[in-house]
């Protein structure tokens, strides 16, 4: 009868227990339960004290009950505790949501990209149509009808990029320059013509700080009658302004270009005291405009070529022209 009485109580205990743990929110709520089941005046303790008046039989199996209650209750213990340290570190932890966020790297158009879309916007302005052309060419389209030598520099091995013609009738080449362009559109366009020509250019020279063997370069061409030299020098004067602000400077001296006559070198004065080169310009030369057909007595007109990545160079400080092709993730995030 005892021992029936015992384990119903042990059993209402370990409900008992169960049951209150549950609803514990708080690391003193939880010792005190800790205290009240499983100390040493504990609810468990206190039971084992009632063994002395027990017989031997029924003391083994009433302990080896109470003992299976109390580690069940230490597990319950363990249990909570952890959980309601893992509820605190959370409370406890801080975090500013009006903080800014990790900023993310993007992409932008690479500085040669940009500064040839602004040139070509500043010429749009101006009444300039934008043409491109291919980048291998046939000497005739690169030096013949440009009114340039066979014995010209230019034409050396050394200087210009040879490739193999297939149908061997004519010897083609990298474009050493845009030019060719200006017959390509004279031959398929009749006057006027007001244009300009982006693109790659390729030559067998040396690397160094200004120079690379392949580049941007964007020509230009205006074909109409009573064009002359005041016409070239008030436009680009205009677009200098336009690409490097109003209080640009301007000036041109004398220069030789096989293709034009006169020819001239374009300078700018740009932030400092001192005279840049920006371009090569010139009025088409008579010989240029018979081998497209046009009429030198009726007609007239000016070209210019103009580097990009000099141009570049000139209004962003660049100081090696390397720098544009290196991949240099701090150089090319300066123009974002």
């Amino acid at each position: 009868m005892a021992l029936n009485k015992n384990k119903i109580y042990l059993e209402n205990l370990q409900l008992e227990a169960t049951n209150s743990i549950k609803n514990i929110t708080s690391k003193e709520e939880i010792e005190n339960w800790r205290i009240d089941y499983l100390g040493r005046k504990g609810k468990i303790s206190d039971f084992f004290q009632t063994f002395k008046n027990l017989k031997s039989k029924e003391k083994n199996e009433l302990g080896s009950l109470a003992n299976s209650i109390k580690n069940s209750l230490e597990k319950l213990y363990e249990k909570k505790s952890q959980s309601l340290d893992e509820q605190n570190n959370v409370k406890n932890e801080f975090f500013d949501f009006t903080l800014p966020s990790t900023p993310i790297s993007t992409g932008s158009i690479h500085p040669t990209n940009q500064m040839m879309q602004e040139i070509c916007e500043a010429f749009n302005k101006l009444g300039f149509n934008i043409f491109e052309g291919p980048e291998i060419e046939s000497e005739t389209y690169a030096f013949d009808k440009l009114n340039i030598p066979t014995n010209h520099p230019a034409r050396d091995i050394w200087d210009t990029i040879y490739v193999k013609d297939v149908n061997k009738i004519k010897s083609l080449v990298l474009r050493p320059h845009t030019s060719p362009m200006q017959i390509r559109i004279m031959e398929n366009n009749k006057p006027p013509i007001r244009v300009i020509i982006p693109g790659k250019c390729y030559r067998y020279e040396a690397t160094d700080n200004t120079h690379e063997w392949h580049f941007h370069q964007i020509e230009g061409l205006v074909i109409d009658k009573n064009i002359n030299f005041s016409n070239m020098k008030s436009t680009l004067f205009e677009f200098a302004r336009i690409i490097f602000g109003e209080d640009t400077k301007s000036r041109f001296r004398c220069d030789f270009f096989p293709f034009v006559e006169p020819g001239a070198e374009m300078s700018i004065n740009f932030k400092q005291n001192e005279w840049l080169e920006l371009m090569g310009a010139g009025m088409v030369h008579p010989k240029v405009l018979m081998n497209v057909g046009l009429n030198p007595e009726e007609y007239s007109g000016f070209a210019f070529g103009l580097g990009i990545e000099r141009a570049a160079m000139i209004k962003y400080g660049i100081e090696n022209i390397r720098d544009f092709y290196a991949n240099d993730y701090q150089f090319l995030k300066q123009f974002k």
